[in-house]
């Protein structure tokens, strides 16, 4: 049991991390378009993003950080709901600090970001 819980976890801490590490990119990006984009466009961009994000993942870690097709299907409808929020939460920090946000920062943007992601991670992980 305490194996699958680290498994849940690593899969988490796995698209946090990917997420912070997009995040951090396209905020280096963002500072000369000020314009907001259409927001269906951008969650289109985010879905590809985090798509892309989960095949360059297989090459680091081809095998799913979960075992057994139940759990892999729990790991794929909760995951992304965590990332979502954890998204959301680093979002709202840094509003109260006063810095700028991104969409990813809001709980929709983070989460499509992820379940884009684990989708790619569930359907060609090893």
């Amino acid at each position: 049991m305490l194996e699958l819980l680290f498994e849940f976890f690593a899969e988490f801490l796995l698209q946090v991390v990917v997420e912070l590490l997009a995040e951090i990119g396209l905020r280096s990006t963002t500072e000369p378009f000020r314009k907001p984009p259409n927001p269906w466009l951008a969650a289109i961009g985010y879905a590809i993003f985090g798509a892309t994000a989960g095949g360059i993942s297989l090459f680091v870690l081809p095998e799913p950080l979960v075992q057994g097709e139940i759990w892999r299907l729990v790991n794929l409808a909760v995951t992304p709901v965590l990332a979502g929020l954890a998204m959301a939460a680093m979002g709202a920090w840094r509003s109260r600090r006063g810095q700028q946000t991104l969409r990813i920062d809001r709980f929709s943007y983070g989460y499509l970001f992820a379940l884009c992601m684990a989708v790619v991670r569930f359907h060609f992980g090893a």
